[in-house]
């Protein structure tokens, strides 16, 4: 019979109907506000035995899902019972299902972390309270046109810790695709099993496909016991790694196994960056290489200075959208070979290369730079500067400008500003400062003391030279983290950081060097919100994002980790250090499959480094991880033997000398190298608790002992 009111509730119209009730949409004629209201189905009302009532189920229903208040969660007003009828007043939903918006077709990826986020919240609010949905399913989702998600129908919540059995012992209620594997098995669940669910509902966003199939309700349980879902990359190749990550930790067959609380799903969509994801992406239309400047002065010492000059301009052309510039890390390896152009943005990846040169003679200045296109080695711009040395800064200033404008690149207001921003007025202070980063790229622990007094030379000739502080700062920090734990040093390194926001707050290498001294001074909290503000400053800071990431994998923090060196290679795809990483990173989540494409990606990222740099001892102990991931296991010994060869003394070479015979089996060599780096300084205890690449040896004596006394003295 067609319902036209109730009490004082006026039905409107019918809104859909399952097996715990019908849903109309109705007018309260009291308090004047449209609602839905519930009605359980007469022919079960009476059903059941043993005190396993539907109505006495329908009644805790209405009392559990009114104790939740939350934005995310549809609310309960009333609880209503007439005429043999029980029905539910809850908030009326003006939207769909999420079902409904995801029909065949995956959605957006920010869609998707928008809705996902509000979904996990609400499931937080609820299993905070005690109480387990056990039907979450995209049916049983409202999206508002505002965006905004609504968990609807707790019909078969469960009050966890009460007296009360909602539902008979070894039931399966629910629909079959979204249940867990203990609750197709009648067994008793928890708020584990709506993780299950969630997950179920987060690959059917991202793909437009359900996990498990079948054609019927036990052919789909047999496959949520018994088998594993198609590999999301092979239906949606744009999924971010850690989507895919927590979908598959969500949908693990063990309770235990799967994320223990919402809580936690939370934290792991929370670290990845939506705006990597967002709809408006960058478009490169140029990708250019600038090669090191060519020392023309009768010092040869003055190389330094030289490539200082031209890594201004590299970082100047970085921070401009729609340029993409090729790293350092590259583009200065073609110093001192005999290639052309075209071998040279071959090698590269680049279409256009800006070189020049150098003649500094006492206080004169003279400066060549031109803009060529790779295709045709056509001078698309070119200059030449005869200025005093002061004047270096505007030099600097008019090559990054006039390169934009050869490229047709339109400056921003904000990207003008960066390129005009004088560090300092002060020419010593500058040449000071050049030496410094010339000796920190070394990345030796000799040269890192080499580069503080570079650096504090700087600040005596400048003592508002903010970039120097921050300079000053990493050194510090490096040889605080790895070669020597003088409490000295990291406080040296707090208070440069600090000095280096009070004088320039608008300085993102200030706030990066900042979070690198408070990460090791274990304030990870505060370290974390210097790293966000470096990125929201220049976007584009690849330093920022892996240093960020490192310093999250070695506090444990993987699923962060693993998002920061994805956005860091993005940035900077040819940076071998990143790519590699990278590798790890998907090896500390167990992603294998990911792991192995990207471990390809990184040997080729590496060879192709190393085929200008073969004596790069980094890059060698580095590659040789992903070697022996991609099973070549003799390349990668001949790969660690080089590199010890090269630099027998170096406390990073032996660390990583132990990780790759570790790896390879050698127990007694590993132990071997990781004990002489202990004893030569290596000092990171945080890094070694958490590197995978150690536990072949963690639990040998030998092991632990060299830890013990470095943890101890």
């Amino acid at each position: 019979m067609k319902k036209k009111s109730v009490l004082h509730y006026k039905i409107v119209k019918k809104l859909g109907e399952g097996g715990m009730g019908v849903v109309y949409k109705a007018e309260d004629t009291k308090l004047k506000r449209i609602v839905a209201i519930k009605f359980l189905p007469k022919s079960i009302l009476n059903a059941g035995a043993n005190g396993d009532s539907p109505k006495e189920r329908f009644k805790i229903e209405a009392q559990a899902a009114a104790a939740l208040n939350h934005p995310n969660i549809a609310t309960i007003h009333a609880i209503e019972e007439v005429e043999n009828e029980m029905f539910i007043v809850m908030e009326y939903i003006d939207g769909k299902e999420l079902k409904e918006e995801i029909t065949s077709n995956p959605l957006p990826l920010t869609r998707v972390l928008d809705i996902t986020t509000q979904i996990a919240a609400g499931l937080k609010a609820a299993h905070d309270k005690g109480i387990v949905h056990r039907d979450i399913k995209s049916a049983n989702i409202m999206v508002t046109d505002t965006g905004d998600v609504k968990i609807m129908d707790f019909g078969l919540a469960k009050v966890l810790g009460s007296d009360i059995q909602l539902t008979k012992e070894h039931s399966t209620l629910g629909t079959a695709a979204y249940m867990s594997p203990e609750q197709s098995k009648g067994e008793n669940v928890d708020h584990r099993t709506d993780i299950w669910s969630f997950g179920v509902v987060l690959y059917e966003m991202l793909t437009g496909e359900m996990p498990f199939k079948g054609d019927y309700e036990q052919a789909v349980i047999y496959s949520i016991l018994n088998e594993e879902p198609k590999l999301i990359r092979e239906l949606r190749e744009d999924t971010p790694a850690q989507l895919i990550n927590i979908v598959e930790q969500t949908l693990k067959k063990d309770p235990a196994a799967r994320y223990q609380k919402a809580n936690e799903l939370i934290e792991a969509l929370k670290s990845i960056d939506k705006q990597r994801y967002s709809p408006k992406q960058e478009v490169v239309n140029h990708i250019i290489a600038v090669l090191p400047f060519t020392n023309m002065s009768t010092d040869k010492e003055q190389d330094y200075f030289c490539e200082g000059i031209a890594e201004d301009i590299l970082n100047d052309l970085t921070r401009i959208e729609g340029l993409h510039v090729v790293a350092r890390t590259s583009s200065f390896t073609i110093k001192g070979k005999n290639l052309d152009i075209r071998e040279i943005g071959k090698k590269l990846g680049a279409n256009t290369i800006v070189e020049g040169s150098v003649r500094k003679a006492g206080n004169r200045l003279r400066i060549t730079a031109q803009l060529i296109n790779v295709a045709d080695s056509f001078h698309l711009w070119s200059e030449r500067y005869d200025r005093e040395l002061e004047d270096v800064f505007a030099i600097q200033d008019e090559i990054s400008k006039n390169i934009v404008q050869a490229l047709k690149i339109r400056f921003s207001i904000k990207e003008k500003q960066v390129i005009e921003k004088v560090k300092t007025q002060v020419v010593q202070a500058y040449d000071f400062y050049l030496k410094g980063r010339a000796y920190d790229y070394q990345g030796h622990s000799d040269s890192q003391k080499y580069a503080i007094e570079m650096y504090s030379k700087a600040i005596e000739k400048d003592g508002n030279y903010a970039l120097a502080y921050a300079g000053l700062a990493d050194s510090y920090s490096q040889l605080y983290m790895y070669y020597d734990k003088n409490k000295d040093h990291l406080d040296k390194a707090l208070i440069a950081s600090k000095k280096a926001l009070e004088l320039d707050p608008e300085l993102p290498e200030a706030y990066s060097s900042r979070a690198f001294a408070l990460s090791q001074n274990g304030q990870h909290e505060e370290a974390v919100k210097e790293f966000e503000k470096a990125i929201q400053l220049n976007p584009k800071f690849f330093e920022a994002y892996y240093q960020y990431a490192r310093i999250c994998r070695s506090h444990g923090k993987k699923e962060q980790a693993l998002g920061l060196f994805e956005k860091a290679c993005a940035i900077r795809p040819e940076d071998y250090e990143a790519a590699l990483f990278l590798v790890s990173a998907y090896n500390d989540l167990n992603m294998n499959t990911e792991m192995e494409k990207a471990n390809l990606r990184a040997l080729d990222v590496v060879r192709k480094h190393l085929d200008l740099n073969p004596d790069d001892s980094r890059a060698l102990y580095l590659g040789a991880g992903a070697l022996i991931k991609a099973g070549e296991n003799e390349e990668a010994t001949q790969w660690i033997e080089r590199a010890v060869s090269l630099d027998p003394n170096e406390i990073a070479v032996l660390y990583n000398a132990a990780c790759i015979y570790s790896e390879l089996g050698k127990i007694d060599k590993a132990l071997d190298y990781f004990e002489r780096a202990i004893e030569t300084g290596f000092a990171s205890i945080e890094w070694i608790d958490n590197d995978s690449d150690l536990d072949p040896i963690r639990n040998h004596p030998r092991f632990q002992k060299a830890l013990k006394k470095l943890k101890h003295g």
